[in-house]
């Protein structure tokens, strides 16, 4: 299997990166991503002051990861003097700098960490009044491509993309976090974490379906965009899935919050048996697909293997229409059945058929 990624001339052995975050904001933090098998390297936002990070500031459940993390608590100093230096020195993967966030911000960090970035990132909450401008103070300084982060409350995306690439960026990463969010302490009559309002913001599995339809929006108005994919990836499925839907690279972070850094190499492991299980011969090839908007699944009723069905009750519990009856063995009643496919979903041994296409 082919897992090389090439992208705006820089080379990646596959498409895995970790995104922005808590997880890459030290030197030993960036050495083990650089030792692991991932294809590329991502630095924390680097702002000119180290971020006064109120605490507690992360908490996670199985499916989501709720943060008040600000940019990088270590000072640009910090970052140009001890850190970038001795990560150049080791470097085995291309090197994705996070920089923000104003235009005299940049004007002072970019020309400090231009000799040790191969893209620059910029995160951005501006609209579109404000983003030329910030786009171009950057792109002014630096020959390197500049990527974009979208975050994902800006709803004229597509407007905020051709704002952002007429004024020189190169390519786009989509999305950020969510939000904002609230997580409570119920024992303690508080939020668990909270700015001054009471707010976080919320990433890891259960926002892949917004990130995955920014992504494939994104890439049919956008053919050839650079285009890196960020939010909700927990598997080697979940890249598949966002270079079917048009990604180029795909980052992962909160997952690695909730499981362990050591899902990163488990997915790049695990990536040559799920592209053989779905007959992808290279990344590159899957990229190329395009991906139909019509679902293969035939509308039809529920059919029960009874040999498959271990009478959990699954799907008696949760059938909507309450078409689902264990008589002994499941059976669906036609009478009520509304043919939604939810049955089919659900079922643990996939004893169901006829109603969707599988989704994993």
């Amino acid at each position: 299997m082919r897992l090389n990624v090439e992208l705006l001339g820089k080379k990646f052995d596959n498409p895995l990166l970790p995104a922005s975050g808590p997880s890459v904001g030290s030197l030993h933090a960036l050495r083990f991503f650089n030792e692991s098998k991932i294809g590329g390297v991502v630095t924390k936002t680097i702002s000119i002051e180290g971020a006064d990070v109120k605490k507690p500031c992360i908490v996670a459940n199985d499916k989501m990861v709720f943060n008040t993390e600000l940019w990088s608590e270590k000072p640009l100093e910090e970052w140009v003097d001890n850190i970038l230096p001795q990560l150049k020195k080791e470097m085995k993967k291309p090197l994705i700098v996070c920089a923000g966030y104003t235009a005299s911000d940049f004007k002072k960090s970019i020309p400090l960490l231009d000799e040790y970035a191969d893209f620059f990132e910029v995160s951005t909450h501006y609209g579109k009044d404000n983003l030329a401008s910030l786009v171009s103070s950057i792109c002014n300084l630096t020959d390197k491509p500049v990527f974009i982060k979208l975050s994902p409350h800006i709803s004229d995306y597509l407007g905020f993309i051709e704002e952002a690439l007429r004024a020189g960026a190169k390519g786009i990463v989509a999305i950020n976090s969510l939000g904002p969010g609230v997580v409570l302490d119920l024992k303690n009559r508080s939020v668990a974490i909270g700015t001054e309002d009471g707010y976080s913001w919320v990433s890891g599995p259960a926002i892949k379906p917004v990130a995955l339809q920014r992504i494939m929006d994104i890439r049919r108005h956008y053919p050839d965009l650079p285009l890196i994919a960020c939010g909700g990836v927990s598997s080697a499925k979940d890249v598949l899935d966002f270079v079917l839907a048009g990604a180029d690279l795909v980052q992962m972070l909160s997952s690695a919050l909730i499981d362990g850094r050591q899902l990163y190499d488990k997915i790049v492991n695990d990536l040559p048996d799920e592209m053989d299980k779905y007959g992808i011969e290279s990344i590159l090839q899957l990229r190329n697909e395009s991906l139909l908007l019509k679902p293969f699944g035939d509308g039809s009723y529920p059919v029960i293997d009874t040999e498959k069905c271990i009478l959990c009750n699954r799907c008696v519990k949760i059938c909507p229409e309450m078409a689902m009856e264990n008589e002994g063995e499941i059976v669906n009643r036609e009478d009520r059945c509304i043919r939604c496919g939810l049955c089919e979903s659900r079922c643990p041994v996939d004893a169901i058929k006829g109603v969707i296409s599988c989704i994993d």
